[in-house]
């Protein structure tokens, strides 16, 4: 072995040892179960399986429920569950190298481990801890019965406040403040964001011909991976009994339906992360002038730990900063930036949807919602007494409206130190409108109801940073509310499986020169320009028109660098690119399908394991589709339909729920419920599920406790 490899070894081992971290606190109290609370009888908890692998975890209080919930998510995809517990941890560049290495660096610029470790017993109940702990007990059990699935060597044993350091990083990231750490980084801060969208849809009695009130969920996610949806149905004598969705090791459902209510989340358009440069100081290093005096930042290093192979880990040191605005990052050009955002100063976010899940009325939800610890998103919600509401969520600051707020603000004046939230009552929202319906597809918050009922844009500052406008989406659905004077359930699955784009919106509009010009002039592509200009606009997997549309859209997109937002926007294509973008269409087709008479399901696909469907769907329509290139010129859903659900309240009656996920119940390859439910997924059917317990057993698949 060479003097400099002997050398370098010998670095790495110092560095690890210095540069391990701290032990958890209180390590020593710990119990074998890493627990400070009592370890928990597993023989009082039941997960019961049902014939589509959905787990119910029934138990008699809500934090054996939390160990069940545990225990059965990991057991269909427990090494997507331990990402976000490596993130938490700042250990992703051993995992993941190079990107992972980026997480640590945000999760210690934000300084969330020490944020929640100042903040965790004030912030949280004692019951909420016992539940949290009573999930960490649960991975625990799991990760000791099964250590070959361990991904990462020290992971575990976890405690509750583990979950809580991943929960503030994933909200950071969320609310976008990597985005703007990105832009310093790399000097370039006119960068955005791409929206792929969400729907969600309420109707009250007044809008229905049955006088019930429905529910529609329908997140647009990556269908695989920590963002992926997973469905558990939870249920305690505490007061737990909820079905719905949530990311790989979550504790609680994140959006779904019990007995009583339920609500749907769809991403928002909001200026959530405020930029301040710096003065410092050209005499003294690190010296930054705040209110006329000067102040010396905070200097913070961390040693992030780059996996580069199987047997080597490289330390490389990173320097961040903090100063009375928080996060500060220095610029490649040398100057001084802080980030300033709520999702790392309020940490009990996973808290608030716990109470939003036991929630049993339209007040004891708004009560949840006024924690005001959920970064963002927008809420639809719906109950059985026939309530219904629209909410614009999220941690607005109060800010002095003297600044231009939407670019980087001066960090040397106590003016632009924002300290207070807007509370709850001054977001915008829309409460049992007299139209009977709300809904929401990410567009502007002041479409959200009927025309009359509408919140008006002057009563908000301007800071908040909403949607400008509507969406393709949102266009579409309003044309399809105005065709019903009443809905039912069928019609509400017509609306939210709708592949039809709307003849208005200003995509087409900016499209309309090609759509009119003459295809004779353009002897090599005539067939199928004309194909393209007879389009009905339906993204149905029949359709080759579609397919056409597809392939042209997409190479316009990356020659211009679109992203999502050209779908509410526009673009502004020359005639031209439009011809060529349609003469790479059909050399697309001609190449891998030798023929141009392809349809969008030949084309599109939805994968996974040895099952493979042709699939409809476009990017911004109701029952949207994002793909990514596959194989043979093919390309395969990535986002989409993500996760769906209807829920149906009638007098005296349960909860009627049916619900739809991309593949199925367990992400193990072995698992017939790895794809069993992609047949449903691709023809738009939904399967029936419960709340009702005597019912769940009945027609069980398995029934046991966990170990």
């Amino acid at each position: 072995m060479s003097k400099q490899i002997l050398l370098l070894v010998a670095f790495l081992s110092v560095t690890n040892c210095l540069f391990a971290g701290k032990p958890k606190s209180d390590k020593e109290t710990l119990n074998s179960t890493g627990s400070h609370f009592e370890k928990i009888d597993i023989t009082k908890i039941q997960i019961v399986r049902d014939e589509w692998g959905v787990p119910h975890i029934f138990a008699d209080q809500d934090h054996e429920v939390a160990y069940g919930l545990a225990w059965a998510n990991a057991e269909d995809d427990f090494a997507t569950m331990q990402e976000l517990l490596i993130a938490g941890q700042g250990r992703s560049g051993q995992l993941l190298g190079k990107e992972g290495a980026k997480r640590d660096f945000l999760l210690h610029a934000f300084a969330v481990r020490k944020i929640v470790d100042d903040k965790f017993d004030e912030s949280f109940t004692e019951e909420y801890k016992e539940y949290l702990d009573g999930y960490a007990q649960g991975i625990n059990a799991y990760a000791a019965s099964y250590p070959e699935e361990v991904v990462l060597h020290g992971v575990f044993p976890i405690e509750g406040k583990d979950l809580v350091y991943g929960n503030v990083f994933a909200a950071c990231i969320v609310s976008g403040g990597h985005l703007e750490v990105a832009k310093i980084l790399k000097g370039d801060y006119d960068g955005g964001s791409t929206w792929l969208g969400s729907n969600a849809m309420a109707f009250s009695p007044k809008k229905t011909d049955d006088g019930s009130t429905i529910l529609v969920i329908n997140p647009h996610q990556p269908m695989e991976g920590p963002f992926s949806w997973y469905e558990a149905h939870l249920c305690s004598n505490e007061g737990l009994n909820i079905l719905g969705g949530l990311f790989p090791g979550g504790p609680s459902v994140f959006l779904g339906t019990n007995e009583n209510l339920g609500w749907a989340h769809t991403v928002n358009k909001l200026d959530l992360v405020d930029v301040y440069k710096l003065k410092m100081s050209e005499d003294k290093k690190r010296m930054y002038k705040f209110d006329g005096e000067w102040f010396e930042l905070d200097r913070r290093l961390t040693i992030l730990k780059v996996k580069l192979s199987n047997i080597l880990t490289v330390p490389v040191p990173k320097m961040t900063y903090w100063s009375k605005h928080g996060a500060t990052i220095k610029s490649k050009d040398g100057d001084f930036y802080a980030v300033r955002l709520a999702a790392n100063q309020k940490i009990n976010t996973i808290e608030e949807i716990y109470r939003m899940n036991k929630a049993k009325n339209f007040d004891q939800f708004y009560e949840a919602l006024s924690m005001e610890a959920h970064p963002r998103y927008n809420v639809i919600y719906a109950d059985k007494e026939g309530n219904i509401m629209y909410l614009n969520n999220g941690l607005i600051p109060k800010r002095n409206e003297d600044y231009n707020w939407a670019s980087v603000v001066p960090g040397d004046t106590s003016a632009t130190l924002w300290t207070e939230f807007h509370p709850i009552s001054e977001r915008p929202q829309v409460i049992n409108p007299n139209c009977g319906y709300v809904f929401n597809t990410n567009n502007t918050p002041f479409n959200c109801t009927s025309q009359s009922e509408n919140l008006n844009p002057k009563d908000y500052p301007a800071y908040f940073g909403f949607e400008a406008g509507d969406n393709n989406r949102s266009t579409r659905l309003v044309q399809l509310l105005s065709e019903y004077d009443k809905v039912n359930l069928d019609a509400a699955k017509r609306m939210k499986f709708d592949y039809q784009l709307p003849d208005s919106s200003a995509f087409f509009a900016s499209t309309e020169n090609f759509m009119q010009i003459d295809a004779n002039c353009f002897p090599d592509v005539t067939e199928s320009i004309v194909k393209m200009q007879n389009w009905d606009k339906r993204a149905t997997k029949d359709s080759e028109a579609a397919g056409m549309y597809l392939l042209t859209y997409n190479y316009i997109f990356k020659k211009l660098g679109l992203g999502t937002e050209a779908f509410i926007d526009g673009m502004d294509v020359e005639d031209n690119l439009f011809v060529e973008a349609v003469a790479y269409a059909n050399d697309h087709l001609m190449e891998y399908f030798k023929t141009l008479d392809v349809t969008l399901g030949e084309l599109q696909v939805h994968v996974r394991g040895d099952k493979e469907y042709g699939v409809n769907g476009f990017a911004d329509v109701l029952a949207a589709n994002y793909n990514m290139p596959y194989t043979n010129g093919r390309f395969k859903t990535f986002v989409a339909d993500s996760y769906v659900q209807f829920a149906q309240w009638k007098d005296g009656e349960e909860v009627a729920l049916e619900t739809l996920h991309p593949y199925g119940a367990s992400n193990r390859e072995w698992s017939k419920h790895y794809n069993d439910q992609m047949e449903l997924y691709v023809n738009q059917q939904t399967k029936r599920m419960t709340l009702n317990k005597e019912e769940i057993y009945a027609n069980a698949e398995k029934i046991y406790h966990p170990k």
